[in-house]
């Protein structure tokens, strides 16, 4: 691997399991493009210096917000040459409904519907470059879930909030079928795709209410640093084989999910939306 030629995109880069991730490829001499909406932290000096030297470069944009958007992924296309591989990390885990701007819960918005957006957006800087490899950051508690309904998905409406199981887990679940869904059309254009759990650990995602109740108080000692979960996206796009696509890794390993019928209605609907609001 000539990590020296290598430009990856991360979204969700400068916290957590993102952060780890970008400090790691930088450490390789990899070119990060950082999507974010916040600020990098600045007490990490690999972070300082290549901010200096533009080996990390940051677009700034608010995910859920349709312009804000369009608006940084057109700077993306112009600005950037190539894209090797595609993180699609970023996502949101809180303990209430919410809503974004376009008016759809905000969990299927930042979870499902973004990472397929930028996906789309981003296909020809991918195309360009060696590895064309897109890792989408899902998680194993689809693998808890016993229904499926994208619609309340969608719009919960009256159904009662649940933790970790409730829209987290279904957007996720809706993220690994759709990836699952699209791999055998991109992989013709010569695009791999793949999604992948980090596994628990301790970032803002898992902090407070956001987690159950009854696994607070052994949060620390049950969930892993951020490092772990980088290394297990690290892994899922350098240590499969580089034909592999359209899988869902959970632990190191490939591992079935249920609902595949729903691969097709999730993507018509993705498209629909993408078609419809985003391209306008």
């Amino acid at each position: 691997m000539n990590a020296q030629n290598k430009v990856v995109l991360i979204t969700g880069a400068n916290s957590g399991v993102g952060l780890e991730l970008t400090k790691n490829l930088l450490s390789q001499g990899m070119e990060v493009i950082s999507l974010i909406r916040s600020e990098f932290p600045n007490d990490h000096p690999i972070i300082i210096d290549a901010l200096k030297k533009k080996q990390l470069r940051i677009y700034k944009a608010d995910l859920a917000d349709f312009s804000s958007l369009r608006n940084v992924l057109g700077q993306i296309k112009k600005r950037e040459a190539k894209i090797d591989l595609l993180f699609n990390n970023a996502g949101v885990c809180f303990a209430e409904y919410k809503y974004s701007k376009q008016g759809r819960e905000i969990h299927f918005e930042v979870n499902t519907l973004i990472p397929y957006i930028i996906t789309m957006e981003l296909k020809e800087l991918l195309l360009q470059g060696q590895d064309k490899t897109i890792i989408n950051t899902s998680s194993n508690s689809l693998l808890f879930l016993k229904q499926f309904d994208l619609n309340t998905v969608i719009d919960p409406k009256l159904i009662p909030f649940k933790k970790i199981i409730g829209p987290y887990g279904n957007s996720k679940l809706a993220l690994s079928l759709w990836t699952n869904g699209i791999a055998p059309k991109l992989l013709i254009e010569g695009i791999k795709i793949r999604s992948v759990c980090p596994g628990p650990n301790r970032t803002k995602l898992t902090k407070g209410k956001r987690i159950p109740s009854y696994l607070i108080p052994i949060r620390n000692l049950i969930f892993s640093p951020p490092s772990k979960g980088a290394s297990r996206l690290y892994d899922a796009a350098f240590d499969f084989n580089s034909e592999t696509t359209g899988i869902f890794i959970n632990k190191g390993k490939e591992t079935v999910i249920k609902f595949s019928e729903y691969e097709g209605t999730i993507l018509d609907r993705l498209y629909d939306i993408y078609k419809n609001e985003f391209l306008v």
